[in-house]
């Protein structure tokens, strides 16, 4: 199943280009990435609005595995250094 296509309008805000995105298509977010495909097609996709959002959606591509490595060599951690104060 397509999803639908509805016309819109370009327009100059400023000095930037605009499009008049339709109520079906809005957006739940504030800042969006736009990338252009080969074929000339623009593709709009909404960033997360929580930048630790960002990076536990980054992290969950780690396996359980690689995590516990993390946390054991956190735990093998030599001792603190005795320095003078300044």
């Amino acid at each position: 199943m397509s999803s639908p296509t509805l016309p819109s309008r370009v327009f100059m805000n400023g000095n930037s280009q605009a499009v008049r995105i339709p109520q079906e298509f809005r957006l739940d977010a504030s800042r969006v990435e736009i990338r252009r495909q080969a074929n000339g097609d623009l593709v709009i996709h909404p960033l997360p609005e929580d930048r630790g959002e960002a990076l536990l959606q980054a992290l969950s591509g780690f396996d359980d595995e690689f995590i516990e490595a993390l946390e054991e060599g956190q735990r093998e951690q030599p001792p603190m250094q005795e320095r003078e104060e300044l």
